[in-house]
């Protein structure tokens, strides 16, 4: 069986998850140096962990966005003045 496409607005909906939980994913790295509470550590490595394997789950769904525009042999040319 085939398999189906996205839908150009979920696609892009993925796109903006994918971007969403990527940015929480840095920032819960960057803010286990500063706590100092161990349990608090390890909660935050632990969604550390669960928000990579999420991150590889989304990614093998976007591999079915339909992303394939033409690129133009021609580029505008930029407006000056």
């Amino acid at each position: 069986m085939d398999k189906q496409k996205l839908a150009p607005h979920e696609s892009v909906d993925l796109h903006e998850i994918i971007n969403f939980k990527t940015l929480c994913l840095a920032k819960s790295k960057l803010m286990q140096g500063l706590v100092f509470d161990q349990d608090l550590k390890n909660l935050m490595q632990k969604d550390v962990e669960q928000t990579i394997k999420d991150l590889s789950d989304l990614q093998t769904i976007y591999e079915r966005a339909p992303f394939e525009a033409p690129v133009p042999e021609s580029r505008p040319t930029p407006i000056i003045n």
